[in-house]
């Protein structure tokens, strides 16, 4: 080439070199004109690796105002990778090259002209040719389409609604200056791509709201595993707000990792990162290793699954049996041969959330005080994320020798929000003490069986107890029957059915006591509400959305008796749902207690239909409870009552 234009084009230079690597310095040229080239390096065997180097060279040599000027065949997977590459800063036209008449090919050359701006601003990309200029084939239907998805992108991003940015988007200043710390400064982008990572990586940047001498980091980076993505407290940017605050670091990098990591270790995963959080780190750090990475630990040392189902209505549930790294004091009084065995139940639908949760202990046993074994945080909701549950299968045959001979213990409750619903049994605790001493029995309603566990503890350890339990899903009764231990009797029956429903039934069929000669049932006495939300994005895991709706609660009003208890289990980090639910509540229940569990993600929330005033949680109301209830374990006790104690009217 230097021979053939060395007469014509003197001053024409030729290099040999790797444009996916350019010996050039920065900002050195006014045009970059590219005749098939990326289309080469596109090719869909090569993959995208090659093509988003040379595009980032591409862009690192042009001067502002410079121009790349690409003649391209636009196929689909070319202009997928080029168009976001030139979004912020950079205005783009198109245009088509006419046709020479005796051209055999049917195929049209595109030029695409990235002009680089002087500001940042994000602009949708016009062309010079309609519809009706171009023939009706796949090429071109391929580049219509290709324009208007990312068109429909870039005026999305114009609004300001969930844009996600690239690293070099914000290298150029699109969310000011990232070596400064900016309080309250929130950006999504993707991070890494093919040829600078492994992986690429839906990362969230955050500044901590408000500056603090409390700050133990410069930068960190937080890992939030696939089966946690889902949750509010990570999917939410109310919820990441909290993790900010809790990481202690001024700038907290959110990486959320997805099933294009499976396979991949920790320490592959941070290698690979590293380079990349460093580009995002405020001007303090100079060294990637001074940026820690953290994640939630699962917190299981052994596991097992013992059964896995797809139900129609819940979708996949697992039964499985684990072995905690810790367990508490309270399950220290416990003793097994062995580490202390919980058997789960857990719906996919959101997966992490255990739904219940239960003891597994030698049938007919009595345990005794032991310090052997792990200790586990007493567990407060089915929120009590256990994290990503995969465990090697060495961790599977160290629980089969334990869980083998064991049975669920229904006298022991392993979630704290089950001890707390009992706990507000002291607030009827005068009524049901008439009611006992009198041989009649109290009629109680469980909305969400579970696994059930408490319907049967109520039924173990308050005798004068009627316990009915409604739920909707078949799958999840037998489940609760062939794993967890559960049978129904003259005292305990369990209703296939709507919760809902169910309760409507209840409200109007006890209005045939009011009419002459009308067959009616009593009302109801205790109504608890523990179902989870299947949609888990709302903010609010328990109960679903319809069961804090106020025709609902006036209809649980409806349906209890005179002194009659409602008790709904709460679980939501937003205190905006909070406050939305209590206040519906009021507006319907005379009085309202609240029980806050650890981590202020349970509540539970107990409405009265009482109008008396006194008394609820006095001395006298803790020691009625406790004469009341028939505990193989005195431990329990002690939970219970601790939790009573806690207990707290809702003023206002």
């Amino acid at each position: 080439m230097l021979r053939r234009n060395v007469r014509s084009r003197p001053g024409m230079r030729w290099r040999v070199m790797d444009m996916t690597s350019m010996q050039f310095t920065d900002k050195l040229f006014d045009a970059v004109l590219d005749k098939g080239g990326l289309d080469a390096l596109m090719e869909p065997e090569l993959g995208p690796m090659l093509g988003n180097q040379y595009v980032s060279e591409v862009k690192r040599v042009l001067k502002e105002g410079g121009k790349f000027i690409c003649l391209t065949l636009g196929e689909s997977h070319v202009l997928g990778m080029l168009f976001p590459k030139f979004r912020y800063g950079w205005k783009i036209n198109i245009h088509v090259l006419p046709q020479k008449p005796s051209k055999r090919s049917s195929l049209r050359t595109y030029m695409v002209v990235a002009e680089k701006a002087s500001s940042t601003t994000l602009e949708t990309i016009s062309t010079s040719f309609d519809h009706d200029t171009l023939d009706s084939g796949d090429q071109a239907r391929g580049i219509f389409e290709a324009l208007e998805t990312e068109n429909k992108i870039r005026t999305k991003c114009s609004s300001g609604n969930d844009i996600l940015y690239s690293l070099e988007d914000l290298k150029i200043g699109v969310k000011g200056d990232l070596s400064e710390l900016s309080p309250g400064r929130r950006v999504q982008l993707n991070l890494g791509e093919p040829g600078q990572s492994r992986f690429c990586y839906k990362t969230v940047l955050l500044d901590a709201q408000q500056n603090s001498d409390e700050f133990l980091y410069h930068c960190g980076v937080f890992l939030v595993p696939k089966t946690r993505a889902h949750e509010w407290l990570f999917s939410s940017e109310e919820g990441q707000w909290m993790v900010v605050e809790s990481s202690k670091s001024a700038r907290l990098i959110m990486v959320f990792l997805d099933v294009s990591h499976t396979g991949a270790s920790s320490e592959d995963i941070q290698k690979d990162l590293s380079p990349l959080v460093k580009q995002l780190a405020p001007a303090k750090i100079e060294d990637a290793a001074q940026i820690p990475f953290m994640a939630a630990s699962d917190g299981i040392k052994q596991r097992k699954v013992v059964h896995q189902v797809t139900s129609p209505l819940t979708g996949p549930i697992i039964v499985d049996d684990v072995v905690y790294e810790k367990v508490d004091g309270e399950l220290g009084h416990l003793s097994l041969s062995k580490d202390l065995v919980f058997r789960r139940l857990t719906f996919e639908r959101s997966e992490g959330l255990i739904q219940s949760e239960a003891l597994l202990a030698s049938e007919g046993s009595q345990k005794t005080v032991c310090e052997k074994g792990n200790k586990k945080s007493h567990s407060s909701s089915k929120t009590k994320k256990k994290g990503s549950q995969k465990k090697s299968d060495s961790h599977v045959s160290l629980v089969d020798d334990a869980s083998n001979d064991l049975n669920v213990d229904h006298g022991y409750l392993a979630s704290s929000y089950h001890s707390g619903i009992i706990s507000g049994f002291m607030l009827i605790s005068s009524y049901l003490e008439r009611v006992a001493s009198s041989g009649r029995t109290v009629r109680a309603v469980v909305i969400g069986l579970g696994a059930g566990l408490l319907p049967m503890f109520l039924h173990e350890c308050i005798p004068f107890l009627h316990v009915e339990a409604a739920e909707l899903d078949p799958v999840v009764v037998e489940l609760a029957r062939d794993y967890f231990g559960f049978r129904e009797d003259e005292r305990l029956k369990v209703h296939v059915t709507d919760g809902i429903k169910f309760v409507g039934d209840v409200t109007t069929t006890t209005v045939a006591d009011a009419v002459p000669g009308g067959i009616g049932i009593d009302k109801l006495d205790i109504l608890i509400v523990d179902v989870d939300s299947p949609d888990s994005s709302s903010g609010m895991t328990c109960p679903a959305a319809d069961f804090v709706e106020e025709s609902f609660l006036s209809t649980v009003k409806d349906s209890l008796s005179k002194d009659g208890l409602f008790v709904i289990n709460l679980v939501s980090r937003s205190p905006s749902i909070k406050e939305m639910v209590v206040s519906r509540m009021k507006r319907v229940f005379n009085k309202l207690f609240f029980l806050q569990l650890e981590e202020d993600v349970n509540e539970v929330i107990f409405g009265l239909n009482s109008e008396d005033r006194t008394g609820f949680c006095s001395p006298e109301a803790y020691n009625q409870l406790q004469k009341l209830l028939n505990l193989k374990h005195p431990e329990m006790n002690q939970n219970i009552i601790d939790s009573a104690k806690k207990i707290k009217p809702l003023h206002g």
